[in-house]
């Protein structure tokens, strides 16, 4: 979050579970503010914007409509509600496990996005939940992928929210995934795989290079299933793609990542062949009652 938006309250609520976008007006002239409008975003329809203005749902920080015809200035943070058409609906559902007057815990799904992004709005777990719960102000204080099912936690309490954020910082929380790859007979387990990872040549993905480690994962073997076996992934680090970029260096890529050890075609919306990654638990110390808390996912895989 842009750290000026921490001082501002939104003028316009949240709606059906879904927060207005924001946008700070960078440098630049135009004639008014729907010909910046039009040319950041060519996708949204000169219609659209002014659909949105005429019912007041195009905003600035001081609560002021704007229309097609407002000035551009730098500076001026213009609030909107994003909408999307022909959504795919997401046949999974999640689980709340558990929920005081700080925390929501949930269960989420393979393949639904934890917050909107793309060509994902209402089909998120973070929409979904303001839906069910009611709680507006719910945010997620770690990061669990799409593809990824599993135990995730969401803060509801701005109050409290930086003391469980700082746990993930200072890596005072212990997570336990597991995961479904081929099995590697001269691989010594339990292993602990240390790599330097950093963004890769192609959008999203991540890749491994030489130089000081900055991702650890320990891993270990829980049963075998034929030809692959069930491991438990224990990250010391938290990196983005962390557990899926070390298995697929070790040679035992989880089974049906689309993106590792490499990138293969989009499947759209076919889930048919879901990510055999899960989020199987989390414990951590409360940093606000001190109790031990552990909380385990429901799923399989």
């Amino acid at each position: 979050m842009n750290s000026r938006q921490q001082t501002l309250n939104s003028p316009l609520p949240v709606r059906d579970g879904i927060a207005p976008s924001y946008l700070w007006l960078p440098e630049g002239n135009w004639p008014g503010l729907l010909s910046f409008l039009l040319e950041r975003y060519p996708d949204v329809s000169e219609a659209t914007w002014l659909a949105r203005m005429q019912k007041g749902e195009v905003r600035n920080q001081h609560g002021e409509v704007l229309q097609a015809n407002s000035a551009f200035r730098r500076g001026i943070c213009i609030y909107y509600y994003r909408e999307l058409e022909d959504e795919t609906p997401i046949p999974f559902e999640e689980h709340i496990l558990y929920q005081d007057d700080h925390l929501l815990v949930v269960d989420k799904p393979h393949f639904l996005p934890v917050i909107p992004t793309g060509r994902f709005l209402r089909e998120t777990l973070l929409v979904r939940l303001k839906q069910k719960t009611g709680l507006h102000s719910l945010t997620p204080i770690h990061r669990l992928d799409r593809e990824t099912a599993g135990v995730m936690l969401l803060s509801h309490n701005k109050e409290s929210r930086g003391a469980y954020q700082v746990m993930f910082q200072q890596r005072s929380i212990s997570k336990t995934y597991e995961a479904l790859a081929p099995y590697r007979p001269d691989l010594q387990l339990p292993y602990t795989h240390r790599s330097r990872m950093v963004d890769g040549d192609h959008f999203f993905v991540m890749q491994e290079v030489a130089g000081e480690p900055n991702s650890e994962t320990r891993i270990d073997i829980l049963e075998h299933r034929g030809e692959n076996c069930l491991y438990q992934l224990q990250p010391v680090t938290g990196r983005k793609h962390q557990l899926r970029v070390h298995m697929a260096s070790l040679g035992i890529p989880i089974i049906n990542d689309m993106f590792y050890p490499e990138t293969l075609a989009c499947k759209g919306d076919d889930f048919s062949a879901p990510l055999k990654l899960l989020a199987r638990s989390i414990a951590f110390e409360d940093p606000i009652t001190g109790k031990m808390r552990e909380f385990h996912s429901e799923r399989n895989i």
